[in-house]
């Protein structure tokens, strides 16, 4: 039998990760941790299903610790899925004095960046390490995903690693823009990234 092309579909776990990881590390994103789980789920609509998943954190050398590219992979019954989201910790809530206009001005530069006609959902997190402090000092979390289509999957692994790289080159395009600059820790407020 004959070793699977890199057009046959994806129908795994393993061979979808694999597909993530090539598209990311040619594009210098190196993988900085993974984790795989394996869930039974016994009540509800999901009654009697599996499934598997990965977790896959990536970083580069020449980023801050605060920028980073997380995967979600899943197989299921109901086939594969997964995501790409561009995770970086944002200032405090204080520095973000409308999170509505911080929504829209993201959403901008993620629309300008990202690939047409992919889903992408845009996620603002504020969490606050204790009751006792002062919610201004809130941290912030920034999530743009890109979905990856079940298309990409059926297209085969070339197809889910050139998406994944042009995930990346877009993430890369949004961290270089100005835009993004109000948006960074503190630490990092007036330098600049050299992606």
């Amino acid at each position: 039998m004959s070793a699977p092309s890199h057009a046959d579909p994806i129908l795994t776990l393993e061979p979808f990760l694999d597909a993530v990881r090539d598209g990311l590390d040619g594009e210098g994103w190196e993988l900085s941790g993974l984790q795989k789980t394996t869930s039974y789920e016994f009540e509800g609509r999901w009654a009697g299903e599996s499934s598997r998943s990965a977790y896959l954190f990536f970083h580069r050398e020449d980023l801050p610790d605060w920028a980073s590219i997380d995967a979600f992979l899943d197989e299921t019954s109901r086939g594969l899925r997964g995501n790409l989201a561009l995770v970086l910790d944002g200032p405090v809530l204080a520095r973000i004095r409308d999170p509505g206009r911080a929504m829209e001005g993201l959403t901008v530069l993620a629309r300008d960046a990202l690939p047409r006609g992919y889903q992408a959902p845009l996620t603002l997190r504020y969490r606050l390490p204790d009751l006792g402090e002062n919610a201004a000092g809130a941290d912030t979390e920034i999530r743009i995903k890109l979905v990856l289509p079940k298309e990409a999957m059926r297209s085969g692994f070339s197809a889910v690693s050139a998406l994944a790289a042009t995930a990346a080159r877009a993430f890369q395009e949004i961290m270089r823009s100005p835009g993004l600059q109000p948006y960074w820790p503190e630490e990092d407020g007036s330098g600049s990234l050299g992606v």
